[in-house]
């Protein structure tokens, strides 16, 4: 790939001065709550309104609604607002998919000021959501409108995607977009995702592990501590099967240094309450495991190994084990290490951040994995501060503008026939 660095320094200028510009967007973005209604809110539209007037007012080009109909929401929609601004090369599109939607405060006595109230500080700009995620949707933003600003054409075509949902499902975000009869997204695209990030910009996200939340319940006998042959304790027997799950690394023993950790992990996490009192014996234990289990296994192989497990501790203790998935994703196939958007990427962090990008493998799940699912390329990829979901949430008001230099950078590539 080549890059004109007459046109780099222009752009990188532009950016530049429109630091003040960037934080009243945030601000203003901020003031807007976008709570899903699993969450107890009204959805994204207001706050896409006044994004949707922003790009009007500033003239950014080919504006394209997808909104998913959702009849728990006031207007009945959870809005998805794209753009696409040709380029040299109309044959691919270099897209950037940000999310509008947020999650609660939480608990209001840890900030120091109203939530949705956006102020600036120390470098930062405070608020819900200035980092999660619209440090990189108003980054993207304005490395668009500087080459609009400055009369370049990009050497890729662009698509600036700001969808709904990304808290909670994805479902009437991406997955809707990628079902619609209209969706412009295509397998030859260039696909960023800022759903993933490190403080020194350095790690890519190019693969995920598979994510199984599991409820067990075991069902036993209850009676007085004093007699335990009268009943069948189900705490006892929930204890035997929690040690032989741990046995399950012995059957998916691989490891992936693409990942840390690099094998498949199976944790026992929440645990309900069972009697009551200190001398009675449960007849009902219920707890909770959390597995992250390596791409290259099918999760229906580490089902079947468990229910192998609670048979046997059926037999032993006399009891009944019974297993529920509260969340089960089968990860897809990871982007390959040599992709376009992967080499892209790398150019732009080394020349905006002077640091070597590298490919990573991650065991939570982002919104990447919902095209990974339908065969897209994607990286996942933000230069951040890990202030997401946290009281006080910040963004890094220098993050902002130098992840808008990245994606200006990636917008002015040009394909040659090394790459």
């Amino acid at each position: 790939m080549t890059i004109y660095n007459h046109s780099k320094e222009k752009l990188f200028q532009r950016i530049d001065t429109y630091v003040e510009d960037m934080i009243d967007l945030q601000i203003g973005l901020t003031a807007i709550p976008a709570l899903s209604p699993e969450n107890q809110g009204n959805g994204e539209a207001e706050k896409a309104n006044f994004l949707r007037s922003f790009l009007e007012e500033h003239n950014f080009p080919n504006l394209i609604f997808l909104h998913a109909p959702d009849e728990r929401v006031p207007v009945g929609y959870r809005p998805n607002i794209l753009i696409h601004h040709s380029g040299r090369d109309k044959s691919r599109t270099l897209w950037i998919l940000t999310h509008t939607d947020i999650v609660p405060p939480g608990e209001l006595h840890l900030w120091h000021r109203n939530p949705y109230e956006g102020y600036v500080k120390d470098g930062r700009v405070f608020g819900r959501g200035t980092e999660d995620n619209q440090q990189d949707l108003v980054a993207s933003i304005f490395a668009l409108k500087a080459f609009i600003d400055e009369d370049i054409l990009p050497e890729i075509s662009v698509g600036l995607a700001f969808v709904a949902d990304e808290e909670t499902s994805s479902r009437m975000g991406v997955d809707y977009i990628l079902n619609h009869k209209d969706n412009p997204f295509r397998k030859e695209d260039l696909i960023v995702v800022p759903d993933f990030g490190t403080p020194d910009g350095s790690s890519i996200e190019i693969a995920e592990k598979s994510m199984l939340w599991l409820k067990f319940t075991i069902t036993g006998l209850q009676c007085h501590g004093s007699r335990p042959s009268l009943g069948r304790n189900a705490f006892l027997a929930a204890s035997h099967l929690i040690m032989e799950l741990q046995r399950l690394h012995r059957f998916f023993p691989q490891r992936d240094r693409l990942f840390f950790p690099p094998e498949s992990t199976f944790q026992p996490t929440k645990k309900e309450g069972n009697s009551s009192s200190i001398n009675t014996i449960p007849g009902e234990d219920t707890f909770y495991m959390d597995c992250r289990v390596l791409p290259r296994y099918d999760i229906e192989d580490v089902m079947k190994e468990i229910q192998r497990r609670m048979d046997v501790v059926e037999r032993l203790y006399g009891v009944k084990a019974k297993v529920s998935p509260v969340q089960e994703v089968q990860a897809p196939s990871p982007t390959p290490q040599n992709a376009p958007v992967v080499s892209a990427l790398k150019k732009a962090i080394h020349d905006v951040y002077q640091v070597k990008g590298k490919t990573i493998g991650v065991g939570a799940g982002t919104v990447a994995a919902v095209f990974r699912k339908y065969g897209y390329n994607v990286a996942a990829w933000s230069k951040l501060d890990h202030q997401a979901h946290q009281p006080n949430e910040s963004c890094l008001i220098e993050n902002m503008v130098g992840n808008a230099k990245v994606f200006a950078h990636m917008m002015l590539q040009k394909r040659t026939s090394r790459c």
